[in-house]
């Protein structure tokens, strides 16, 4: 009891039980202004470029019904924050499912190919290690085009990730890699296989998991074949022509041929490697067909900044018929992103402000005029609130910081 009077009387003991108190909830996070900042400019980097591209800026909402979210059974219900409300509702893990629905309902009268970009927050859960569970707010910005199934769909929206790309002033000592996965190759792969051992095979694959596949009950040739196969990641020409003489001829084969034809002196112009692995595929099973992921090297380990690929099945899920049942996106994580360009100091978030101060014998109305003068010139101008002595005063004020400058009213 003696122990518990003298907590409670601690001054220190009592701030910091407070602050604990009224810390974010676990995986979430106060962003600083510096942060915002850099946020909104990034966003804005990247929807200028969507912009000239003919693609268009929506706004789906956070909150969607649960069988929205969930993509026809292509994202677990377990994947997703779920709301306690009358309807089954949820906070989106990812954008496109929203984005699809809208493009397929509200805007289902629009012209195809329909081309959409937002930029908006999703919530993923992850694990801790603690092993509880914590929700993770993120920032992206991403397009979506709907209504083409051709490769030159793909084509331009990898052209246009390369030039996006661009803005966003990375080093080369980030490494940017660009992976490019198909889901057919993975079927293609497995089609020889006893349906009763396809998804050990699968998980192994997907998993480098050699140890399993070196214990699988197959002949030695298949085996071996597999084993081979799991090496197949590198440059797009060496590991297609090596994919060909294991399953022969395939439209997947064609199109990433004409595909990695048109983007590779653009990649490499721009300093971006390129890289196939036919048994890549995302967390989310929402894709059919290409799917991609822009992968920088990290100081611990290597860091996704943007994803995406083809879900002609989701736009069908949402009612979609004939050619419209088609999409394809990606999304840049804008807040990982952030934590490059500002470790490396290459972004400039500071803006010069006008400190508006007045003496003693001066009505605050007067440095409101002048704070809307300013204003109007489209400079930040912000007021002392109260009167300061003198002139000299005021400049003492401001001189705290480089970036301010004093608008003095006698």
């Amino acid at each position: 009891m003696e122990f518990q009077k003298k907590k409670q009387c601690n001054p220190l003991v009592n701030r910091a039980l407070n602050q604990m108190a009224h810390q974010p909830a676990s995986g979430a996070k106060d962003l600083n202004p510096k942060q915002v900042e850099t946020n909104h400019l990034l966003s804005k980097k990247l929807t200028e470029v969507y912009r000239l591209w003919g693609y268009e800026e929506i706004s789906p909402p956070r909150v969607e019904r649960l069988s929205t979210l969930m993509a026809g059974g292509a994202i677990r219900s377990e994947d997703i924050v779920q709301l306690v409300a009358d309807d089954p509702l949820g906070l989106r893990p990812e954008l496109t499912a929203s984005i699809t629905r809208a493009a397929c309902t509200r805007l289902a009268q629009r012209n195809r190919p329909l081309r959409l970009s937002t930029t908006g927050t999703i919530f993923e859960i992850r694990d801790s290690v603690e092993g509880a569970i914590c929700i993770e707010e993120n920032l992206q910005c991403g397009v979506e085009l709907f209504g083409y199934k051709g490769i030159n769909a793909e084509i331009e929206l990898l052209t246009l990730l390369l030039q996006a790309m661009e803005k966003l002033d990375l080093d080369s000592q980030h490494e940017p890699t660009l992976l490019i996965g198909h889901t057919s190759l993975m079927q293609l792969i497995l089609s020889d296989m006893d349906i009763d051992i396809k998804d050990d095979i699968k998980n192994a694959l997907l998993n480098y998991d050699r140890l399993t596949l070196e214990n699988l009950d197959v002949d030695k040739k298949s085996k071996d074949r597999l084993l081979e196969i799991q090496s197949f990641r590198g440059h797009p020409t060496e590991i297609i022509n090596k994919l060909s003489n294991y399953i022969g001829e395939s439209h997947a084969l064609e199109n990433l041929q004409k595909l990695f034809s048109t983007i590779q002196p653009i990649a490499k112009e721009r300093g971006i490697k390129l890289q196939l692995d036919p048994t890549f595929q995302p967390h989310f099973e929402l894709y059919t067909g290409i799917v991609f992921q822009l992968v920088c090297k990290g100081y611990s380990a290597p860091v996704v900044i943007a994803r995406g690929g083809r879900y002609d099945d989701l736009v069908k899920h949402f009612g979609a018929i004939k050619d419209d049942a088609a999409g394809l996106g990606f999304s840049f994580a804008i807040d990982k992103i952030r934590e490059f360009i500002i470790e490396k100091g290459n972004i400039n978030t500071q803006t010069d402000k006008i400190i508006i101060a007045y003496g003693q014998n001066t009505n605050i109305n007067a440095a409101f005029e002048r704070q809307l003068y300013w204003h109007n010139k489209g400079h930040v101008a912000e007021i002392q609130l109260d009167p300061v002595k003198s002139k000299e005063d005021a400049l003492l004020k401001v001189t705290s910081s480089n970036n301010n400058k004093l608008d003095w009213i006698e």
